[in-house]
């Protein structure tokens, strides 16, 4: 199996990225190939004139379509995932995550933010073909610290993305099932 995980924050390091490194190393445990891609992989100026054949993007794309699944993480800014993320996800096909199982995560400085996985990133995802998103999560700026060095994470917030991964990793599992034949 293989993953692409997407930092869509500006920064590094940043609490989202550390969501998807702790991830990444929670699926690689399993067996699960895991390609790490973030907004610095894509030159700017790229990003900023739509540049459809960027050589970034194109090796972007042929990594997401030999994918089975995805990690989005993203910090939520004024209620909205980030503005570089969803210029990336712009310049992609309608149905680049056609077959794919998708898992969003955010973070953000209040609670009050919650809601923007449901409300702004996962119908762009849902508008790429995924199909499947899973139920995101979302960790307020309290929940993850020591970012820039050692992630820690809250034991709530820890358990959630525990849960989160085992259901990413099941959601995996069945794509990779035999169809039963009836007989």
């Amino acid at each position: 199996m293989r993953v692409i995980t997407l930092a869509g924050s500006p920064r590094y390091p940043s609490r989202s990225t550390a969501l998807l490194t702790l991830c990444q190393h929670a699926l690689e445990a399993r067996g699960v190939e895991v390609i790490p891609w973030n907004l610095h992989n894509f030159p700017p100026e790229d990003l900023l004139n739509a540049r459809f054949d960027s050589p970034a993007l194109l090796a972007f794309k042929e990594d997401l379509a030999d994918a089975d699944g995805v990690i989005v993480a993203t910090p939520i800014y004024k209620a909205s995932f980030s503005g570089a993320l969803k210029t990336v996800l712009d310049l992609l096909p309608e149905r680049a995550l056609e077959h794919k199982v998708v898992l969003p995560l955010a973070t953000g400085g209040t609670v009050a933010h919650m809601l923007a996985v449901d409300y702004a990133l996962k119908p762009v995802l849902s508008a790429l073909k995924a199909q499947e998103v899973l139920h995101g999560v979302f960790a307020d700026d309290t929940q993850v610290t020591h970012y820039d060095r050692q992630p820690a994470l809250s034991p709530v917030l820890e358990a959630r993305i525990a849960d989160s991964i085992e259901t990413f990793w099941q959601a995996l599992s069945r794509r990779h099932q035999p169809l039963a034949v009836a007989v």
